[in-house]
């Protein structure tokens, strides 16, 4: 028998006429549910092989495995294969001595497997990539990691595994620094990086070595310039806060969350600074307020969007201010979502409904992944990941 915590108080939203919006994800809520248990008014904050704080990360891998960047932690958790109960401990620890330690860099040197800040996890090829945040870098693995404590075989970002300033140090980035890199995605045998503190997303077509440069830069015009939406206005060609990048149908999808809004290209550009074809979240490409500068939602604003995904022919967006998860089938300008999940219409909004958590609320989802109609998401303000099937249809 489920038993519900919620108080009394409903979800916020905009007074008349509301859209309901059909499911995104299954109405009846998560399959599994990693790191929460029902009735739990706080996840513990004690490291385990169980427990999870504030996570960012998560990766679906094609191989059958799961991975979580367990962000306050330190971490980076693997399951060797995607738990079908809840609460399942995680079998691969990479970042900490064992399952009960924490601390940046395990409280030691900086070395090739350890973490500070992990935030993006994503299949790369046969192996794993991992934006690790505040060592301004990116590891790389060729190959999914199959024990603990395994270190990475490339470092993109840093010239050496104990190098970890933002930049390497330099006023100025370079094709080959990072400055807070949030997100990490593959697309089309290419490695795309959101690199958030230099406000651009860089590709690498082929990185083999570790320092390797990036070969193309989105959001700026060059480089060496890190100017927040290009020192200007907002525009087509310029970003905020890039977070996280994803192929859609063939079009490259980036959730700028700065200006609250995901910026589509019809295909990865062929040269540096390309501006995107089309925006959601905004009614056009020099607009940048949050919810459409309203204090409700609707089903075309977005606040803050973390992270995006494609299922089928439909891109998933969390929108992670608004706590709630929205799907679009159309690339249009300003088009509005097609389903929801996590509020009960387009025009609510809160951290759990503002209630307590329950097994199918949200509270500032960060990281999405989707692999056969499963979508994973790092939820991160309940220190828990969400197992959900798309629902019927989708």
């Amino acid at each position: 028998m489920k038993i519900s915590l919620a108080p009394s108080f409903q979800p916020i939203k905009a007074p008349g006429t509301v859209r309901t919006g059909a499911p995104l994800l299954d109405p009846a809520g998560p399959a599994a549910v990693l790191g929460w248990r029902a009735g739990d008014l706080a996840a513990p904050l004690q490291p385990a092989a169980s427990t999870l704080f504030g996570p960012r990360g998560v990766c679906l891998h094609p191989d059958g495995t799961l991975w979580v960047a367990d962000t306050g932690h330190h971490r980076l958790l693997g399951w060797r294969g995607v738990p079908e109960d809840d609460n399942v401990p995680a079998d691969i620890l990479i970042g900490q001595p064992d399952f009960g330690h924490e601390g940046r860099n395990a409280k030691a040197e900086p070395a090739a497997n350890t973490l500070n800040v992990p935030t993006g996890v994503a299949a790369w090829g046969a192996g794993l990539a991992v934006a690790d945040a505040w060592n301004h870098r990116v590891l790389l693995w060729r190959r999914v990691p199959t024990r603990s404590g395994e270190p990475a075989d490339i470092i993109l970002g840093q010239d050496r595994a104990d190098d970890t300033q933002a930049n390497r140090g330099a006023d100025h980035p370079t094709a080959a620094t990072l400055h807070w890199p949030y997100g990490v995605s593959a697309i089309g045998g290419r490695l795309i990086v959101c690199d958030t503190g230099n406000r651009r997303v860089l590709v690498w077509n082929d990185p083999a070595e570790t320092g390797a440069p990036a070969d193309l830069v989105l959001g700026q015009a060059d480089f060496t310039t890190r100017d927040e939406n290009r020192g200007g206005a907002v525009g087509a060609g310029s970003m905020r806060w890039p977070h996280m990048a994803a192929d859609w149908q063939g079009r490259l999808a980036v959730a700028d969350a700065g200006n609250n809004r995901v910026m589509l290209w019809k295909r990865v550009p062929d040269h540096d600074g390309a501006p995107c074809d089309a925006v959601l979240g905004q009614r056009g490409m020099g607009d940048c307020d949050h919810n459409l500068a309203d204090y409700y939602p609707c089903a075309a604003a977005l606040n803050m969007p973390y992270a995006a995904c494609a299922a089928g022919e439909t891109l998933i967006v969390a929108d992670t201010a608004n706590s709630r998860l929205l799907g679009w089938a159309d690339a249009a300008t300003s088009a509005d979502a097609a389903c929801l999940t996590g509020q009960p219409d387009f025009s609510a909004k809160g951290d759990n409904r503002w209630g307590f958590p329950e097994r199918d609320t949200l509270c500032w989802p960060y990281g999405l992944s989707v692999r056969d109609r499963l979508v994973a998401v790092a939820d991160s303000g309940n220190n828990r990941v969400l197992l959900w099937r798309c629902a019927d249809g989708r």
